[in-house]
């Protein structure tokens, strides 16, 4: 325990403004903690960020966007109990910060202590650096200028015209999106680390009297400051062109029953839609999931293996330590069928008694952390990809998934953007109008076969603490028989 005069407090000096977050932060972060719990906090928690994004859109011939975004800024958590409240401020001097942990503690019934009270002492961590540690200081100067941007999603779009018929419109477009964070917590974390994700997508939309088809592809990645400059995008436009082309007078596909199988990479995005979020600690919480009270029960079937991590190699959702500063880690969701984890933050733990898995992450600091998904696929099988195609006599394969919905409780439906007929174990003619409708709980037990090509794609995912980058994936999978909607 030591003594402070809260009214000597702001003299301390320290870098409110610098080039990075560095340890001078250690001496007024430590105090601010300190008069949180001195204040009757259970727990205190600063989040403190600074973000430089930028992106581009061609449209056809002509750069039509380009949008640059900077912040600064804190977020403060406070604990009572399991009762927790959240203040965020952009205003990073030692008052304003002090402001808005008084701000916080109002809204728990607590105050800020008397000048003389006795503050307890809070003994950070030896500072935990990921970003020097993985020499992630200069990257943000080393990724591409806004004329190259333009040169190159203008190169795709004239690759496009060049290759594609009957178009309509032809749309690139890149983001790069760096963040610097540090976190601080009553508990001692002490740690800090830079993000650099990026993202590069296509689009064809062509129309044909009235028939119309509309294919895009995106790639993203981590930790490469020339990801955009590395691009090869002469195989993303054949294969789109390939595709719309296909779909452009493709037969409506008809109502039904079906087995499907599904592609590997962005296919998994309905594993994180329709169950992924079901295995979140937010979904125990709202009492919204059906496997609340199922770890070490069967979900699914005995063919399927599930993983939610945070350490593949430049993967959309790669991090190194999630927003309130644990290491990231892998956390087996299902082996063989059976539930084995959920996907906690710090107020899951707190509330459900799951572990914390790494998993608590934020859009920025406007938002409290909760319990979200990072890279979460489906893991490879035993199966050919000849052996999923044999098993099916008639059939959908469903080779390019588009947008959808899903209800908290697991009930989803998801267009189809590019499918295709199977008869006899044969792929035979491409179909439109596809739309997967089900429920979570019922189309785990129907997923009897994957393939071993398992493969990743980036994906963008809202919820509770706003949208933020992950990756989904999966081998090719077989799924026995789902609702698919057409005419």
């Amino acid at each position: 325990m030591k003594t402070n005069l809260l009214q000597e407090l702001p003299s301390l000096q320290y870098a409110t403004v610098s080039d990075r977050f560095d340890e001078t932060w250690e001496a007024p972060l430590s105090i601010l903690l300190g008069l949180g719990r001195a204040a009757g906090a259970d727990f205190v928690e600063f989040f403190l960020e600074r973000n430089n994004y930028i992106s581009c859109l061609a449209e056809d011939d002509a750069i039509t966007s380009i949008s640059p975004r900077l912040s600064t800024g804190a977020g403060i958590r406070i604990f009572k109990g399991k009762v927790d409240c959240y203040v965020s401020t952009n205003d990073l001097t030692f008052l304003g910060l002090k402001s808005a942990l008084e701000r916080a503690l109002a809204i728990l019934g607590l105050q800020l202590p008397s000048p003389h009270a006795r503050i307890p002492e809070i003994q950070l961590e030896l500072y935990r650096d990921y970003a020097t540690k993985k020499q992630k200081d200069n990257w943000l100067g080393q990724c591409s200028p806004m004329r190259e941007m333009g040169d190159i999603l203008l190169g795709a779009n004239q690759m496009l015209a060049q290759q594609g018929t009957h178009i309509q419109s032809r749309r690139s477009g890149y983001f790069r999106d760096w963040q610097e964070i540090l976190v601080a917590a009553s508990d001692g974390t002490f740690a800090r680390d830079i993000r650099l994700t990026q993202s590069i997508g296509c689009n064809l939309l062509c129309a044909d009297g009235a028939n119309r088809s509309s294919i895009g592809k995106r790639v993203g990645g981590t930790s490469d400051p020339a990801y955009l400059r590395h691009w090869q995008y002469e195989p993303v436009v054949a294969e789109i062109v390939e595709a719309a082309g296909k779909m452009l007078y493709a037969d409506y596909v008809e109502s039904g029953s079906y087995p499907i199988i599904m592609a590997n990479q962005f296919g998994g995005v309905i594993f994180h839609e329709a169950c992924g979020h079901l295995l979140e600690t937010t979904g125990i919480e709202a009492k919204t999931t059906p496997f609340a009270e199922m770890k070490g029960q069967k979900i699914a079937h005995e063919n399927l293996t599930a993983w939610d991590e945070g350490r593949s190699e430049d993967a959309f959702g790669t991090i190194d330590m999630d927003d309130e500063g644990m290491p990231t880690q892998r956390t087996l969701l299902i082996e063989n069928g059976i539930l084995k984890n959920f996907i906690s933050d710090r107020a899951g733990e707190l509330r459900t008694g799951h572990p914390r898995t790494g998993s608590g992450r934020r859009q920025s600091y406007t938002y409290p952390a909760a319990s979200r998904m990072r890279n979460t696929y489906i893991d490879a099988g035993d199966f050919s990809l000849d052996d999923l195609f044999a098993s099916v006599d008639r059939g959908i394969y469903c080779k390019k998934m588009g947008g959808g919905s899903v209800l908290p409780t697991g009930q989803f439906n998801f267009a189809v953007d590019e499918a295709y007929l199977i008869e006899n174990g044969k792929i035979t003619k491409p179909l439109k109008g596809a739309t997967l409708i089900g429920d979570a709980k019922e189309i785990m037990q129907e997923i009897s076969m994957s393939s071993r090509d398992l493969e990743l794609a980036a994906g963008f995912c809202g919820s509770v603490s706003g949208s933020i980058y992950v990756t989904v994936g999966q081998p090719h999978i077989k799924v026995d028989a789902i609702t698919v909607g057409g005419r």
